[in-house]
């Protein structure tokens, strides 16, 4: 038996472990895990298939576009979880497209100088 995968292939895990950032990207950090999980699935769904039609044999398979759904899937979440969230990248890239809120106002008035020391 011999293992031949082809550029589809390996570009198809390429992307499977950087769809976890894409996600991270276009959620923030008050979305639900559930929902982050089904963009998750549904954009390896889509590598999956993509992979499956740029493949170099005849034909299209469903029964392989699946299983190359299920391994983008797997191979996305070990990505995420054992790679992006111990790094920060997958915090860095929910807070990135996150407006920030203005400071606070300080409660120290500043306008009154400070009593000599001891007094």
């Amino acid at each position: 038996m011999t293992v031949d995968l082809n550029r589809a292939y390996w570009l198809g895990l390429v992307i499977s472990v950087v769809l976890p950032v894409l996600v991270g990207l276009v959620t923030t950090r008050v979305t639900h895990a559930g929902v982050k999980a089904t963009l998750l699935l549904g954009l390896t769904a889509i590598n999956g298939f993509i992979v499956e039609l740029a493949n170099p044999r005849p034909g299209w398979d469903a029964g392989t576009a699946a299983v190359l759904t299920l391994v983008s899937f797997t191979v996305a979440t070990l990505s995420h979880f054992g790679f992006w969230k111990p790094t920060g990248v997958a915090s860095r890239a929910q807070e990135m497209f996150t407006p920030r809120s203005p400071a606070a106002p300080s409660s120290v008035d500043t306008t009154t100088p400070n009593p000599p020391f001891g007094a």
